[in-house]
């Protein structure tokens, strides 16, 4: 896995090391699939997260043959489900914060207010049952 860092790489340097043309790249842009920012002098600088975009959108279309309308609808879905796991995962923590405050205050009681389990559940003996004779 690649490593985060917050280095910028220029089309040129991006196209080189994945084997594709620059133009390829500006039509992701394009087509709202990539998102480089841009310098001063309006130069697209790549980042690590738009490389790891850009590898999933390969993957798509050089190995899956997914075209360009398909990988648009993956990395929508994919958005959405990041964006729900991340909603079921502080849901998940905010109940089980609520679940130990409610918790909490009864272990906090004294023992005298809790009402024994004997007295809840009638005793249970086992039956005595004999077994048939034999004829």
């Amino acid at each position: 896995m690649r490593r985060k860092s917050k280095a910028a790489y220029m089309i040129s340097a991006v196209a080189e090391q994945y084997g594709i043309h620059p133009q390829t790249l500006r039509l992701y842009e394009r087509e709202g699939l990539l998102r480089p920012s841009r310098s001063e002098g309006n130069t697209r600088l790549f980042t690590d997260d738009d490389l790891e975009r850009l590898e999933i959108i390969l993957k798509l279309t050089r190995d899956l043959g997914v075209n360009l309308a398909g990988v648009e609808i993956i990395l929508n879905m994919r958005a959405r489900m990041e964006a729900m796991q991340r909603q079921m995962e502080e849901f998940i923590l905010t109940l089980n914060q609520e679940l130990a405050q409610r918790v909490r205050p009864v272990e906090d009681e004294p023992q005298n207010s809790l009402i024994p389990l004997r007295t809840l559940v009638p005793e249970v003996r086992p039956v005595n049952r004999k077994k048939p004779r034999k004829s």
